[in-house]
């Protein structure tokens, strides 16, 4: 069957070919694999075409070719050789955009899968296209927002991305190892008492929902200690507003290169009673000390985030109205090994 001439067609996206386009070819020769390499990629405004003339030894099964989670467009196997073509726009296929200062980016992969997953790939390719990012252009992050709190109205709970000197939205999704992502959550009190706006958790995943077996790399634990800041330089900021908070976390060797989203937990509480429960604390490399942000002379409260910190009362639980406590997912976020 392999040897038999056919033409096979998926349904094909419809292509609008505009005056931006940029071709790579790809044919060489690879010591390591028993085949040539013949692939030619065209970056189109929106979309994308990859044109990939595929080796004798994958053309049995056409539906274990993927771009990304994508089917070939069309496939033809003739007696000059078999070809798979994909025409997609970028917004398919699961490509993962990325923005540094002066590009996005736009990756994924050819591959030829023999078996189902989760079995891996016998071939892979990376595809990857590169344009000027425009004038004016900032990432989109996912965030969860606002929280209702049943006989207290309503909380509007915000988190983002800002940039280096958190006087607006962040202006790339991607971060060098060793540069800080500037972190700002906020809590609108509206008609209520003032509140202290807490980061009880924090931790990193590749995902944005959380499974058991999700791996996670924690940032904030201990209700409100930010361990992170032991082997980094992440820290809280002196806060402007005490309904709001700053965090400056350093970029961190975690799935780098991957898309990596932040998991917090927030919390509204009276700023009148901090304790070892609600508190947010820093590190001191200098002093090998953990700091209350809030008031140094209460820095006996984050001593506990070397062991574990616990209330000492029924007054910790019951002194604020329950449910002021919002969970929040901001991403996705890149760290790299180098900026683009």
């Amino acid at each position: 069957m392999e040897n038999w001439p056919f033409t096979w067609q998926f349904s094909i996206v419809s292509r609008q070919f505009v005056q931006f386009s940029s071709t790579f070819r790809h044919a060489m020769s690879n010591p390591s694999l028993p085949f040539s390499i013949d692939i030619q990629i065209t970056c189109e405004e929106h979309s994308v075409h990859v044109k990939w003339k595929v080796d004798k030894t994958m053309t049995g099964n056409p539906t274990r070719l993927f771009l990304g989670s994508c089917f070939p467009s069309q496939f033809s196997n003739a007696s000059n050789g078999a070809e798979a073509d994909f025409y997609y726009p970028l917004s398919a296929c699961d490509f993962r955009r990325m923005a540094t200062w002066k590009y996005l980016v736009y990756e994924n992969k050819l591959t030829y899968r023999p078996l189902p997953k989760p079995s891996p790939p016998s071939f892979s390719y990376p595809v990857r296209c590169v344009y000027d990012r425009p004038k004016g252009w900032t990432p989109t992050f996912q965030s969860s927002s606002t929280g209702v709190i049943q006989g207290h109205g309503e909380l509007a709970f915000h988190m983002a991305i800002l940039n280096y000197d958190f006087s607006g939205p962040a202006e790339s999704n991607v971060f060098p190892m060793g540069s800080f992502v500037p972190i700002w959550a906020g809590v609108n009190q509206q008609a209520h008492q003032p509140l202290l706006l807490l980061l009880e958790e924090c931790v990193a995943s590749t995902t944005l929902e959380m499974y058991p077996d999700t791996l996670t790399y924690p940032l904030i634990t201990n209700k409100g200690c930010l361990v992170d800041g032991k082997k980094s330089f992440s820290k809280f900021l002196p806060r402007y507003h005490s309904s709001s908070i700053l965090l400056h976390l350093q970029a961190f060797r975690f799935a780098v290169g991957q898309e990596v989203y932040i998991h917090c937990k927030l919390i509204a509480w009276d700023p009148d009673l901090l304790n070892e429960e609600k508190k947010a604390c820093n590190y001191n490399k200098a002093t090998g000390e953990w700091e209350l942000l809030d008031d140094p002379f209460q820095s006996s409260l984050c001593q506990c985030c070397e062991s574990t910190c616990q209330g000492r009362g029924k007054r910790d639980t019951d002194s604020a109205p329950q449910g002021l406590v919002l969970k929040s997912v901001l991403g996705p976020l890149t760290f790299t090994e180098d900026s683009l």
